[in-house]
């Protein structure tokens, strides 16, 4: 598309779109779900739209870190490896994705999407208190972090949504604790997959920043929340955000 053509109207409602997205994103994930549908719908072709959407990404999960970093409910110490093999595995998922298809993805998405519901659903007081840890820091760091990351630079749907599930499944953190870690590892994972798409030359950077800015805000607000509400609101943004997912993504790749 011809960037020049871009109204200011556009770019206010790529803008609103991103807001909330970033709310929803930075407390169950699944804000994709609405980012990228807009950046294709206002003619952008799918590299360049995945590539913005990393950028503008880079906004909420950056926003939502920080203020829980801030908060103090995030070591940064203790997640260092984490923190390096998120971003290593991202690094590698970004340099296959450019050469070969996502396809049997799509198809296995749904599927682990619902699982993600359905557990949550299920199995009401899973993350409501720590509980105790299945694998270490390291293990955990190469078992899930890395392995997530790497799904993240090669795909991205869904993948705070699965770093959350790992946490209380594999480290036995609560909710809570869960998504302010979740958010640390979601921007390593977004920050090593936009350098690559930055290196390929498919940033679109007027709405990607235009979208940067309204993620950052709209997370921020999500962040405050999750503080104020945890699993109350948590839990339920989590089942409702992977049905809408797997629906939407059945619909596209089945129906």
């Amino acid at each position: 598309m011809d960037i020049s053509t871009i109204s200011y109207q556009l770019l206010l409602l790529l803008f609103i779109v991103a807001l909330i997205a970033g709310f929803i994103d930075s407390i169950a994930g699944g804000g994709g779900l609405l980012t990228v549908p807009a950046l294709l719908a206002v003619g952008i072709n799918p590299q360049a739209a995945l590539a913005t959407n990393k950028l503008q990404s880079c906004g909420g999960s950056f926003s939502a870190s920080f203020y829980f970093i801030r908060r103090r409910m995030v070591n940064l110490k203790e997640m260092k490896l984490s923190i390096l093999l998120a971003f290593i595995g991202s690094a590698m998922g970004t340099l296959l994705v450019l050469h070969i298809q996502a396809d049997f993805l799509r198809i296995l998405l749904p599927i682990l999407t619902i699982s993600v519901g359905l557990y949550f659903l299920l199995c009401p007081k899973i993350g409501d208190e720590d509980r105790k840890r299945r694998l270490t820091e390291t293990q955990f760091a190469i078992i899930a972090a890395m392995v997530i990351g790497f799904y993240d630079g090669f795909f991205g749907p869904g993948a705070g949504s699965f770093y959350a599930l790992a946490y209380v499944t594999l480290a036995g953190f609560n909710l809570t604790k869960a998504t302010a870690h979740t958010k640390v590892l979601n921007f390593t994972s977004n920050f090593a997959g936009l350098l690559f798409f930055i290196f390929s030359g498919q940033v679109i950077w007027t709405i990607g920043l235009t979208m940067l800015v309204g993620q950052f805000i709209g997370a921020r607000i999500g962040a405050k929340m999750v503080i104020s509400k945890g699993k109350k609101l948590i839990r339920p943004m989590l089942i409702i955000v992977s049905t809408i997912m797997s629906i939407k993504l059945i619909w596209e790749n089945f129906l």
